[in-house]
Formats: structure tokens, C-alpha cells, sequence
């Protein structure tokens, strides 16, 4: 139940890979840097490439100090560690990532408990979080911080607007709560709107952003704050097994995405909206329109479930995931225009043929 599934040797090679910005490999560029990099003991502070990769993405988001992590998750369970006591609340969108991907690591490590936010398109309103707000009182679970995730997944990828995120901030900063950036795709939001990513994380008490989606690296996320809320996730990060050695190598993929794969990523979203343009246009397949690289749509009204027209793109060589019902899409690095087409004929010629 808990092992992920190998893929079916019997599958034809996967050609447009549209599962995920996870899929992406590294370029013969970033594997060139990877190489090059010197490395140190980055348990001791002596990597001077995964200093540099943290110094780079401290001032990227505003913040006194950063670390590398292994993984995003990580970067939000750390955080929250800090942040958070047992019993402690934390307020999020009910389709956040930490709550529906981090397997409940939370409360197993932690002793939360995250109440869920409704809200359209995977954010909730800054009155939904005001009116979410309780009294402190020994009856209740002390609300300590509160997390919105830029880009929403779930939500389909979209944008939280800045006026709203200062809002959020506002409001819980007058109610005495942290307040924590899941940035796993804030590059995206920075590319497609032009707002820095120092400016959307201003106010944030921790932010991060994972370079391993659309940035193309292998591996790896990097979290920010004071140095003193740095100090206590490394803290964590080394009773959870997350500190490392020679991760220079690792963190060189990742100072080679800060310089080379950032400005690209409004290819993908360009790819996206060329997606959701030529699926529009297949009777009965309802689109979400996309602000950034994930497409998600729905087949039935053309007669064709969405594990059903799944299934039949994988046979084809086109891999995607369903999630909460419908069929995202996420565009990448690996991904071009020419198979965007080509995923859209295929999408036409199943609803033909059913």
C-alpha cells in the first residue's frame, strides 16, 4: 500500500511526461556544474557551494539566513517544528500540501493539528482566516501560525495576489501568529506576475522554494528566515536525519537553476496556456484556465472518464496525474510545443473514438 508502484513493463516508453515538474531531468549543463562543484562537510558549515547556495537564496527572499534541505517536505515540517508546539494549530487550505502530501508527518512528528481553510481555487479568503480565528482559551488548541502554499497545487496552479498575502500577514501578525511560505513554485508566481520573490515573502516569518520542479535540479529545497529561526531548524534537521556532507554537488544543480532556469520557466507557462487553449476546443472537456504551468480539465462531458482518458494517453506514451478528481497537467522543462500539440491530438482522438 505504501510502496510506490514501478512502472508496467509492458507501458509503452513514456515520450511527453506531463505527470509532474518533479520529472525533469538535469540538463548536460547542470550535470557539467554538478561535477565542478567543490565541495566541504556541510555539516560543519564547510561546503562553500551549499554556502553559496543558501547566501544566494537568503537574499533572493529578503531573509537573514537560509538552509538546504533534502526535500520540500522537509522544509515545511522543519518549519513548523520551529514554529509550533505539540497541540499547537496551524491554519492552512484544506488542499494544501501539508495536509494532503505530506503524510500526516505533522501531527506523527509534531503533535499538530492543521484546521482546513475552504476557499476557491486552493486559497482561502484573508476573512475566511479572520473568522477562523478563536479566542485563546484553555478549551482550545493555541493557533500558532498560519501557511499558504505559492503556488496552490490543487488550486491549479494559481496565484495568490500580493494585496492578499500582505493581508494574511496583517491579520495574524495582530493575532500573535507565525506566518510560513510554502514557495514550492513562488518562482512561478514571480515569473508570471513580475512581482519579486523578496516582495512576496515579505512578511513571511519562513519561506522556501523547491528547486527540484521547474528548476530543473535533482534534488533539494532551501528554506529561509532570521538566523535565529535558521539556527533551530538546523536543529531539526539533524535529529530528522536531513544534514548531509559533500551536498555541494547537489547544491551546484541548484545555484546553476538561480542563473539559468528561472527566466524559462514562462516557457512552461506559455506551453500551459497553448494546452488549455487546444483542449478548450474539444467538445465537452471542461479546462481550468492556467496563471502558471499546471493544467487542470475534466473529460466527462466528452464521455470519457478521467481515469479512462488517463489510461489511454499512457498507452500512447503520455503520462499525467489525476488528482482530487480531475487530470492535472504540469508543463516543464522537459516539455515542448511541438508535444503539447501532439497530447491535444491525442485528447481529440480519444473523444472521437468515444
Amino acid at each position: 500500500m505504501y510502496t510506490p508502484a514501478r512502472p508496467d513493463p509492458k507501458a509503452p516508453p513514456v515520450r511527453i511526461n506531463l505527470l509532474s515538474d518533479t520529472q525533469t531531468k538535469p540538463t548536460p549543463a547542470m550535470r557539467e556544474a554538478m561535477a565542478r562543484a567543490e565541495v566541504g562537510d556541510e555539516q560543519v558549515g564547510d561546503d562553500p557551494t551549499t554556502n553559496l547556495l543558501c547566501d544566494r537564496v537568503a537574499e533572493l527572499l529578503g531573509k537573514e539566513a537560509a538552509v538546504f534541505m533534502p526535500s520540500g517536505t522537509l522544509c515545511n515540517v522543519t518549519a513548523t517544528l520551529v514554529h509550533c508546539r505539540p497541540g499547537d494549530e496551524i491554519l492552512a487550505h484544506a488542499t494544501a500540501h501539508i495536509i494532503a502530501r505530506e503524510g500526516g508527518a505533522h501531527a506523527a512528528v509534531g503533535g499538530f493539528q492543521i484546521m482546513p481553510l475552504p476557499g476557491e481555487d486552493g486559497q482561502f479568503t484573508p476573512e475566511t482566516f479572520r473568522a477562523a480565528l478563536h479566542p485563546r482559551t484553555r478549551y482550545q488548541p493555541p493557533q500558532t501560525v498560519v501557511s499558504v502554499e505559492q503556488t496552490a497545487n490543487i488550486g491549479g496552479g494559481t496565484i495568490w495576489k500580493k494585496a492578499a498575502l500582505d493581508e494574511v500577514v496583517a491579520i495574524a501578525k495582530a493575532h500573535g501568529l507565525a506566518t510560513h511560505m510554502d514557495g514550492a513554485r513562488l518562482l512561478n508566481a514571480t515569473v508570471a506576475t513580475g512581482i519579486s520573490a523578496r516582495d512576496m515573502a515579505a512578511g513571511w516569518d519562513s519561506a522556501w522554494i523547491d528547486f527540484s520542479k521547474g528548476l530543473g535540479a535533482p534534488i533539494g529545497g532551501v528554506i529561509a528566515g532570521t538566523r535565529a529561526f535558521i539556527d533551530e531548524v538546523w536543529r531539526w534537521k539533524q535529529r530528522l536525519g536531513g544534514s548531509m556532507r559533500q551536498s555541494g554537488i547537489c547544491a551546484a544543480a541548484c545555484v546553476y537553476a538561480l542563473d539559468h532556469h528561472v527566466e524559462r520557466l514562462a516557457d512552461d507557462h506559455a506551453n500551459a496556456r497553448a494546452l488549455a487553449r487546444g483542449l478548450s476546443q474539444i467538445s465537452g472537456v471542461e479546462v481550468q484556465s492556467p496563471e502558471t504551468n499546471l493544467v487542470f480539465f475534466k473529460p466527462d462531458g466528452a464521455g470519457v472518464s478521467g481515469d479512462k482518458m488517463v489510461s489511454e494517453l499512457r498507452k500512447r506514451g503520455v503520462t499525467l496525474a489525476m488528482m482530487d478528481g480531475r487530470i492535472r497537467a504540469c508543463t516543464h522543462l522537459d516539455v515542448n510545443a511541438a508535444q503539447i500539440e501532439e497530447m491535444v491530438g491525442h485528447v481529440r482522438d480519444i473523444v472521437r473514438a468515444a
